[in-house]
């Protein structure tokens, strides 16, 4: 499907899709792998597999934080963004928000509005911590609809 600079990647078993023309809101959690092709109104974040890895497509969009390993995100994210392993930003690529990292990679035409925040290892806040942020955009409840 996705990878980095067109590359397959590797999966790891578990395979996620929010397909074009799809919009979920509330929190997306996922383990394994997760392309984003539609519209997610709520935070997404990886469990616990090492192999983790989100990608959206430039069709993709997150309103809400991301948290996750590896992230390759050719589409957009409104809101603040931790990646503890790689983000790969391709030239379609738009962020509101801050990018805590540990390794980077900005195609040329890539928009970051934000902060860039080198971390080892970055870690979205604990859930009790974001709840009390002025800035936390958790949305309560899931629902699912077709917009296509």
């Amino acid at each position: 499907m996705f990878g980095f600079g067109g590359k397959k990647q590797k999966t790891s078993g578990n395979q996620s899709l929010i397909g074009d023309g799809a919009k979920l809101r509330g929190d997306l959690a996922f383990d394994g792998d997760c392309y984003i092709d539609g519209l997610i109104e709520g935070n997404v974040s990886a469990g616990s597999s090492e192999k983790a890895y989100l990608s959206i497509s430039q069709a993709g969009r997150v309103k809400g934080n991301v948290s996750v390993r590896v992230l390759d995100l050719s589409g957009r994210i409104d809101g603040d963004v931790y990646v503890s392993e790689k983000a790969v930003f391709g030239p379609s690529a738009r962020v509101t928000g801050n990018v805590h990292y540990n390794l980077i990679e900005i195609a040329a035409g890539a928009e970051i509005n934000g902060q860039l925040i080198h971390e080892e290892g970055a870690k979205a806040p604990s859930s009790a911590e974001a709840s009390n942020s002025k800035d936390a955009s958790y949305i309560k409840g899931v629902t699912a609809e077709s917009t296509g």
